[in-house]
């Protein structure tokens, strides 16, 4: 039953990585990793003016700015996790739209 298991670990860990090979260019990383500072120092600068500017932190946009700001660093220093679950959970697929669309609410 072990080698089972494995087997489809391994699968999906094949998938994973090759789905996130596509995303593997250093501009896209760059991007990435000043959007993940730049909304963390526009955070920590004023909390305020900033959850006044996105329509105020609830109990949805918080947890996704902080995760998807953490997510945009890590894939933008070039960190990958070793798990598939982990590489999952920090996807940059869905980080980077849900970062963007925080600093275009704030930046607009």
């Amino acid at each position: 039953m072990t080698t089972v298991n494995q087997t489809v670990s391994n699968r999906i860990d094949l998938w994973v990585r090759t789905s996130h090979a596509w995303l593997a260019h250093s501009v896209l990383r760059v991007l990435a990793l000043s959007m993940g500072l730049v909304t963390g120092a526009l955070v920590i600068w004023d909390p305020v003016l900033f959850a006044e500017e996105i329509g105020g932190f609830g109990p949805v946009i918080s947890p996704a700015l902080i995760w998807s700001c953490c997510t945009a660093i890590i894939f933008g220093v070039g960190f990958v996790p070793r798990r598939w679950y982990w590489q999952l959970f920090f996807t940059p697929y869905a980080a980077l739209p849900i970062l963007a669309g925080i600093l275009w609410l704030r930046l607009s």
